[in-house]
């Protein structure tokens, strides 16, 4: 009896420990559940980083924002637009207004016979490399030996153009001419001051030598807006 109370006793005792080991083994495998949470939580961060950058680690948001600038600078192709717009807007620049100093000017007869009046036509000839823009009526004075005459405008209306560069442009000097037996007034230059401009150029008279002596009641001299004329009339 003794014998087998002994191996009974040393079979609890086996038993117990194995139980112990047991356990403990299971505690063991039990803390590392835990542990392996971390390790799966990084990797659903980082596959998120497509969302809000508040989630990321500053890492993540520094090389978000990096990604960010860039796409940005991309997709707004500043640059380009610029360009874009600078050459839109060279392209739809208005062309500033003809200098004195850009122009031709010439004068030449235009009369045509049975007309009551005379007529000077007055040359613009755009030779100042790029073009300008030209619009009104022109000063005109006619020197004489009696003083200066100064044209009237004739009321037509008037429009602006663009002269191109080499081109020329057109008006009329109307005035009445001497029919008398008399000398009349002499006309001895013609002094003319594109539209704008307070520069002028002084001319040849080209037409009839003298006006008719008056007392203010007869026919003036006059001027036609530029572009009113055509080349030889």
């Amino acid at each position: 009896m003794r014998v087998h109370k002994l191996t009974f006793a040393a079979l609890a005792v086996a038993a117990g420990l194995s139980l112990t080991a047991c356990q403990s083994d299971d505690a063991s495998t039990g803390k590392s559940d835990p542990s392996s949470a971390p390790t799966a939580s990084p990797a659903s961060n980082t596959s998120s980083s497509g969302g809000s950058s508040g989630t990321d680690s500053p890492d993540q948001s520094g090389a978000k924002a990096t990604t960010g600038t860039s796409s940005g600078g991309s997709g707004s192709g500043g640059t380009g637009a610029g360009t874009a717009a600078g050459t839109g807007s060279d392209a739809n620049a208005k062309a500033g207004r003809c200098r004195t100093d850009e122009l031709e000017v010439t004068a030449t007869d235009n009369t045509i016979d049975g007309d009551a009046d005379r007529t000077v036509v007055v040359e613009f000839k755009n030779g100042g490399g790029r073009d300008c823009t030209i619009s009104g009526y022109a000063g005109v004075d006619l020197k004489t030996n009696a003083g200066t005459v100064s044209a009237k405008r004739t009321g037509q209306e008037t429009t602006s153009a663009v002269l191109k560069n080499g081109k020329s442009t057109y008006f009329p000097v109307s005035y009445p001419f001497n029919k008398s037996a008399g000398s009349g007034v002499r006309i001895t230059g013609l002094v003319v001051t594109p539209p704008n401009e307070t520069k002028s150029v002084t001319l040849n008279w080209p037409g009839a030598a003298t006006l008719p002596v008056t007392d203010g009641s007869g026919a003036s001299v006059t001027v036609g807006p530029v572009g009113s004329a055509g080349q030889g009339g």
